[in-house]
């Protein structure tokens, strides 16, 4: 089921999530309903809070934005509890969007490799250690999970000249081409 994108301003986009364990229940139909959701949107990750839904889950699916001779190098994950460990490498700038501020875009500096420690679907533990792309997805969409938006990291001119936009989204003065939830719906 496509579920709606909660947009900037609502709550839960700002909360540290919680850890869940393998009784949670439900987790296998919302696991399906991100996906769903995600790839409706057009997206190459989503994680549960931005579905309304604070717990430490995002699910991962680069393969789709890689280059046709790179495809085998993209990842389509689950992740859940994360924990990066390290992050190391040069510093490097891309241009970042979110499915939970449509229409906004920006550079965003991050580190190059990302070590991260998770759980799959199947509850078996990973330590695994990614770079490039796919360790910039995960950083983005971990990020949501400890609470914080891509917007945060911006530097503080383009910060300024995306005010006016945000404010937007958050009186639910925005469009998407996918299901979204505004504050006030």
């Amino acid at each position: 089921m496509i579920l709606p994108v909660f947009a900037f301003g609502q709550p839960v986009l700002k909360k540290r999530a919680i850890d869940i364990n393998n009784d949670y229940n439900g987790l296998d139909g919302l696991i399906s309903n991100m996906w769903e959701t995600m790839y409706a949107a057009h997206g190459v990750g989503i994680a549960a809070p931005q579905i309304g839904v604070s717990i430490r889950l995002f699910v991962i699916d680069s393969i789709q934005i890689m280059e046709e001779e790179k495809k085998t190098e993209g990842i389509k994950k689950v992740f859940i509890n994360a924990k990066i460990i390290e992050e190391t490498g040069d510093i490097w700038a891309y241009e970042e969007g979110c499915l939970s501020i449509p229409n906004i875009r920006g550079d965003v500096e991050r580190q190059q490799k990302v070590r991260i420690q998770y759980l799959d679907e199947n509850f078996v533990k990973h330590d695994e250690i990614y770079e490039g792309i796919n360790a910039r997805v995960i950083q983005h969409e971990y990020d949501h999970i400890e609470g914080i938006l891509f917007t945060e990291k911006l530097k503080p001119l383009k910060k300024k000249l995306i005010q006016r936009k945000l404010n937007d989204i958050k009186a639910g003065n925005a469009t998407a081409d996918y299901k979204i939830k505004f504050m006030r719906n």
